[in-house]
């Protein structure tokens, strides 16, 4: 393949990152700009990685979160996660990609323990969160820490406010009132690009919001319990594309506060947020490495025929 060279654009500094990310071309020497996606990044062949977020600066800090250190997952006698290792760290976007089944989400899931709650289910292998054996932590703990949002938005069916407030009364030893909760469940909906948009009647009921608009109120409601890590499992593959733009513009935003994990079918949108990408493979993990290198030099065969279109 050829590569073109654009502008350098800065990433997170002290690694392959900070290389300039050249683009992609199909086998004909021509930019895919042109070509039509099927909404995965490909297009005629080769992905199209076109349009950066802008970021004003990169992340000031990484501060390793979590370990996996060979992790398996096994339901009944099948294999869906292969002795899998890597870190996750607060000052970065961790994005897993790869084709359906490869056990992406299973893997996202065994971040907090949710993949023990299917039947059949066991795992191997060691995740640490600051050092401490999540096994070792009360399942609902974990979750607070360790919080996800799902594909499909799925705010209670009450107000905003109280879809907020839920999770801040959860956690308090006495029931707190309203008045006594608003600055908490203000904070979260700013940290979640929302409180602007509904400030005026945070008693409107959750439901009525638009879907781009519920799945943020779902993230401000994992934001106010104040987790280490952010798990996001495919969060805007039911969104119109302008809903899309704010929330990866969000998850960009969120990542010096938060460590991020976003599972995406989505390449173009893994090269628009990710720092580091994890490419999964038949429950292996072919590659981890930064988003530079996974785009523009994958060291194995199969990330590059993965990201160039081949398969998928």
């Amino acid at each position: 393949m050829e590569f073109v060279t654009p502008p350098p654009v800065r990433r997170l500094s002290g690694t392959d990152a900070d290389l300039p990310r050249p683009a992609w071309r199909g086998p004909t020497g021509r930019p895919n700009g042109n070509g039509h996606s099927n909404g995965n990044g490909h297009s005629n062949g080769a992905p199209v990685f076109a349009g950066r977020h802008p970021r004003v600066a990169p992340a000031s800090v990484a501060i390793d979160r979590m370990q996996v250190e060979g992790l398996s997952v096994d339901y009944g006698r099948k294999r869906a996660v292969a002795e899998v290792s890597f870190p996750i760290r607060q000052g970065e976007v961790l994005a897993l990609i790869g084709p359906s089944g490869c056990g992406k989400t299973t893997l996202l899931r065994s971040l907090n323990r949710l993949t023990e709650l299917t039947k059949g289910a066991s795992t191997q292998g060691r995740i640490t969160l600051d050092g401490v054996d999540t096994a070792t932590i009360e399942p609902t703990a974990l979750r607070r820490r360790v919080t996800m949002v799902f594909q499909q938005p799925n705010p209670f069916p009450m107000s905003v406010f109280d879809n907020v407030a839920y999770v801040l009364r959860e956690q308090a030893s006495r029931r707190p009132r309203k008045p006594a909760l608003r600055d908490a469940v203000e904070e979260a909906l700013a940290r979640a690009g929302l409180l602007e948009e509904v400030r005026a009647d945070l008693d409107h009921p959750a439901l009525r919001l638009s879907g781009g608009q519920q799945q943020r109120l779902c993230i401000a409601r994992a934001l106010a319990a104040n987790p280490e890590v952010l798990l996001l499992d495919e969060p805007c593959s039911a969104l119109d594309p302008r809903s899309t733009q704010v929330i990866e513009d969000l998850i960009v935003k969120l990542r010096e506060d938060v460590a991020v994990v976003i599972v995406t079918h989505n390449l173009q949108q893994a090269f628009r947020v990710a720092d580091y990408v994890a490419f999964m493979y038949l429950g292996e993990l072919v590659e981890y490495a930064s988003a530079t290198q996974v785009f523009s030099a994958p060291r194995e065969e199969r990330t590059k025929d993965y990201v160039s279109g081949a398969f998928g």
